[in-house]
């Protein structure tokens, strides 16, 4: 993680874990269900059939950003959605990869069911245990070194635009 730069275009293997608004919210009152130390935790809620991913694109992190501090406390070194999240709390800890939006179809090729925890939230909102090979293309928008690509988008758009 720290040898990752904003900028870099990065693919993953290895366990993903999703979590949308409800899954987020009941981990900051109840505490996760599970361990999170070293995970990605990705911004996502599947279409699942029966034993399948058939669609897994992101969803806007935005919505997520008043838990993000938490969700690096319990140990997440990676949150993949579209749309970015404020990066002071990736500093030093973790990044923000960006997935594109649109690409359910082909995330969901890159994606297998391991598990799924908190099924009672429905299947959109539950948190879903993925294996995933290859899962990519993304592109690191926040780096552990402080750099954060949308920042740079703002700044550089604020500076052209007329007094």
């Amino acid at each position: 993680m720290q040898k990752l730069v904003a900028g870099d275009v990065v693919y993953l293997s290895g366990r993903i874990y999703t979590a949308r608004d409800k899954a987020h919210a009941l981990m900051h009152s109840k505490g996760s269900p599970l361990s999170l130390q070293g995970a990605a935790l990705y911004h996502c809620g599947p279409l699942i059939h029966e034993s399948r991913v058939l669609s897994a694109g992101p969803t806007t992190s935005g919505r997520m950003s008043r838990y993000t501090e938490e969700i690096l406390r319990l140990g997440v070194r990676a949150i993949i959605g579209k749309g970015g999240l404020p990066g002071e709390p990736f500093l030093r800890r973790a990044v923000y990869l960006a997935y594109p939006g649109g690409c359910g179809a082909a995330a969901a090729q890159q994606l297998k069911i391991v598990d799924v925890h908190l099924k009672e939230l429905g299947m959109a909102e539950s948190i879903w245990e993925f294996e995933a090979k290859e899962f990519g293309p993304m592109i690191v928008a926040i780096d552990s070194h402080g750099k954060d690509l949308y920042q740079d988008v703002r700044a550089s758009v604020k500076s052209r635009l007329p007094s």
